[in-house]
């Protein structure tokens, strides 16, 4: 087939054209990734130090330092002391552009680190007025350090930035202690969504059972909603040698556990939502020989619909007081008792639109459709305001097996170092990406 002169030296033309643009977007992710591999074991030192020096939400002061004293090196305007420890910096690009934030998380978890690792937490504090030990043993050091080596790169590209980009450096996802307010809720109401306006907020989550060099995503609701409950059932003491002058709380608590069970099995549409009632602690009498006269319980619902949640958590409080009557004892039923998160929705329209983004930074081959996961996340309540992506990186060594892999919260969580590089890739991405989608 013949083309005329003309009309090949328009194709021509127009390719001449918009090859530059196309070239320049290249040469900005090809940037990204030479600078995160330059400043990846600066990445992994920073997370090494924060690993081996945790704090627990609403605590983190050591954190909020380090934190804050990097992005103030970094000619970065910087606010802290947002949401009792919350750090956010602020860069303003030279060039016009929408607001864009970024989210990570820095509290830790009263457990006991059983790694043989060099940096491994021996730190020690106190937690619900008892000694415990501290761990970040679900990933949020990881969480910081990339986003400490993310706003390095930005700053030093400000000249190519379209926008504004504020990093926020968030305390007390795990929940704030009993009494006090904390986390992303706190510091939305005291304006961090807002002077500037931010347009979008992205987050992401280290996940010890993903491969390395591995992403994974779910459109709409991915993490569940959540609601913990402590339930106090209080009977009348005896001997343990005489039980029938007692209403044992042990008995009665025991029989909870199990009754609230039929919630998730005979209450729910199974086949359309998933819903997880957990019973973690039992907390009742101190001797062999004696029947005590109160047991503390402590759990948590995890739900993705408005509609599921109110029914559980109705059920939850119906079965536990009945129960109890029934037995000539009482339940005090609180629920939720000290952190209520909802559903964490990734915005449809904006997780299409970034999906070649992602695969950008980690290969299409490496981004992964996955299932919604039962675990909740505070970032929720950014996405509610502003349309939020959220998504999963890969922690767990090539070849580990994910079904062996220890998971978040338990004294073994390891992740690999090696997913620090591509969370700082995948993040200054999504930045540029998002930007030049909506220049202003």
């Amino acid at each position: 087939m013949k083309i005329k002169q003309t009309t090949l030296q328009f194709i021509i033309l127009i390719s001449v054209i918009n090859f530059p643009l196309f070239a320049q977007k290249s040469n900005y992710s090809e940037l990204i990734t030479k600078k995160a591999n330059l400043i990846e074991q600066k990445v992994i030192a920073w997370r090494h130090d924060i690993h081996q020096n945790p704090e627990l939400g609403n605590r983190e002061f050591r954190t909020a330092e380090l934190v804050a004293k990097h992005l103030q090196s970094l000619g970065i305007e910087v606010k802290t002391k947002v949401g009792i420890t919350g750090v956010v910096g602020m860069l303003k690009g030279d060039k016009p552009g929408p607001v864009i934030a970024l989210r990570a998380d820095m509290d830790a978890l009263p457990v006991e680190e059983k790694n043989d690792l060099p940096f491994a937490s021996k730190v020690k504090t106190t937690y619900n007025g008892k000694e415990t030990s501290v761990m970040h043993a679900c990933g949020h050091d990881g969480h910081t350090a990339i986003l400490m080596g993310v706003a390095e790169i930005l700053a030093g590209m400000k000249k190519d930035l379209k926008g504004t980009v504020k990093f926020i450096f968030q305390p007390a996802e795990e929940g704030a202690p009993k009494g006090e307010e904390g986390g992303a809720e706190l510091m939305i109401k005291e304006g961090v969504l807002e002077n500037p306006k931010v347009d979008v907020v992205f987050g992401l989550h280290l996940d010890s059972q993903l491969e390395v060099d591995k992403l994974s995503y779910h459109p709409a609701g991915t993490f569940a909603g959540s609601g913990d409950f402590k339930i106090t059932v209080t009977g009348k003491p005896s001997h343990g040698s005489q039980p029938w002058n007692s209403v044992d709380p042990i008995f009665v608590a025991s029989q909870i556990v199990i009754s609230l069970q039929q919630i998730v099995s005979r209450n729910v549409k199974l086949t359309e939502n998933a819903v997880v009632v957990t019973v973690g602690a039992i907390n009742g009498g101190n001797r062999n020989n004696i029947i005590p006269e109160q047991v503390e319980m402590l759990g948590t619902v995890r739900t993705f619909t408005d509609a599921d949640e109110t029914l559980v958590f109705s059920r939850v409080k119906q079965i536990a007081e009945k129960t109890a009557e029934a037995a000539g004892a009482t339940a005090l039923v609180e629920l939720p008792y000290s952190a209520h998160y909802p559903v964490t929705f990734n915005n449809v329209a904006l997780t299409n639109r970034m999906l070649p983004s992602m695969q950008k930074s980690a290969g299409i081959e490496n981004v992964l459709l996955v299932p919604a996961i039962t675990g909740s996340e505070d970032f929720s309540f950014y996405a509610q305001k502003v349309p939020g992506l959220f998504f999963r990186l890969g922690g767990m060594p090539k070849g580990y097996d994910p079904k062996k892999a220890p998971p978040h919260h338990t004294p073994e969580f390891m992740i690999d170092d090696a997913a620090c590089e591509l969370g700082v890739i995948a993040f200054c991405n999504l930045v540029f990406d998002y930007a030049e989608m909506n220049k202003k």
